[in-house]
């Protein structure tokens, strides 16, 4: 029998409690498969662990992490720990420790579901998001601190190197995809080093893909296309900060935040790649049993393909899609279903 390692890190708020529906829904999915099990270790590190010990990442934690197969990620944020402490203390480190640096985010309105766009049936993209530079690089500083003529600079940075590579793993998705289209967003007309050398890097690239359609688009008339003219979009590449926002978008306009997966891929797999959904921490709802694990769902769908799992990653994403078909839904989209019941829904159906 085939064994997959993951290192399971709930982190905060309801993360804690869809990796706990996710895990349920990946044992049930192992054992109706029969041919492989996932070994699950679970790591504690959250906000909480962050206010006991004074970190997030314990030392030696990104050596413990090495050893497995792909990591399965809640969320990170706390009300009680400033949101750029958390989220450099725990999911960056591992983004970037481990150069996992293609950022890939589906999205598409699932059987059931109503995009509040009325012609949202025709979204059916991959939003690519270069993942371990760009804007959120974490070059800059402050100094005179607290005095009137106190500088912060957040300094974004591009390198060949980087722009190139998430531009080749967006070309080689774009290529699989049935209209093989691939939309470059960044803002080039306003900022003239670090985009206009993602445009240069895209233009080379592109001449090793004849067969792959592009076009781009500056990044505020980006979402005015995907919100009129959804169906003219299928593959987009951007930049950490802007695909980060045009994901949420895109998420919205499927639905709900709730249902939309998100891979951290390592492509090379020097290191483990790390799966998560995009909705965050949540903390209005948290412990009250309605958070949508959907997206925590179709985030494993990604990490079972990962693991070279097709099948059964085949097989959960048609479970979602006829649990989703039934109304069996959490109040963010318009139901009255619980995490309990929606997991339990998926697992009938496995």
């Amino acid at each position: 029998m085939r064994t997959h390692r993951i290192a399971a890190i709930p982190g905060d708020g309801i993360g804690t409690e869809v990796i706990a529906a996710g895990l349920e829904v990946l044992e049930a999915l192992a054992h109706r498969d029969g041919g492989f099990r996932l070994a699950v270790d679970h790591f504690p590190w959250s906000s909480e662990y962050f206010l006991a010990h004074g970190h997030y990442i314990p030392p030696g934690g990104l050596e413990a992490l090495k050893q497995f197969d792909a990591i399965y990620f809640g969320a990170v944020g706390s009300t009680k720990v400033p949101d750029h402490v958390s989220l450099w203390g725990l999911r960056l480190p591992i983004c970037q420790g481990f150069d996992q640096y293609a950022n890939v985010r589906p999205a598409r309105v699932l059987p059931g579901l109503k995009s509040p766009l009325a012609n949202g049936q025709g979204i059916d993209w991959v939003i690519i998001r270069e993942n371990t530079e760009g804007e959120y690089s974490g070059s800059g500083g402050r100094v005179h601190r607290g005095l009137p003529d106190e500088i912060a600079t957040e300094t974004s940075v591009f390198t060949r190197r980087g722009v190139e590579r998430i531009h080749r793993f967006a070309f080689e998705l774009a290529r699989k995809r049935p209209r093989k289209r691939l939309t470059l967003i960044t803002k080039s007309n306003a900022q003239r080093h670090g985009m206009v050398l993602w445009d240069e890097v895209f233009v080379e690239v592109a001449r090793d893909y004849p067969d792959v359609a592009t076009d781009r688009e500056l990044v505020d008339a980006a979402t005015t296309r995907m919100v009129l003219k959804p169906q003219t979009i299928e593959v987009i590449v951007a930049t950490n900060l802007h695909a980060d926002i045009l994901s949420d978008l895109a998420a919205a306009l499927t639905g709900s935040l709730g249902v939309a997966p998100t891979a951290n891929f390592n492509p090379e797999r020097h290191f483990p790649s790390m799966f998560e959904p995009i909705h965050g921490s949540a903390f209005d709802i948290v412990g009250k049993g309605v958070a949508n694990p959907i997206a925590t769902f179709w985030t494993a769908v990604m990490m079972l393909e990962h693991l070279g799992e097709n099948a059964a990653a085949q097989r959960l994403m048609q479970a979602i899609e006829k649990t989703t078909a039934t109304a069996e839904m959490t109040p963010d989209l318009g139901g009255k279903g619980t995490t309990a019941s929606v997991t339990a829904a998926v697992v009938k159906v496995l």
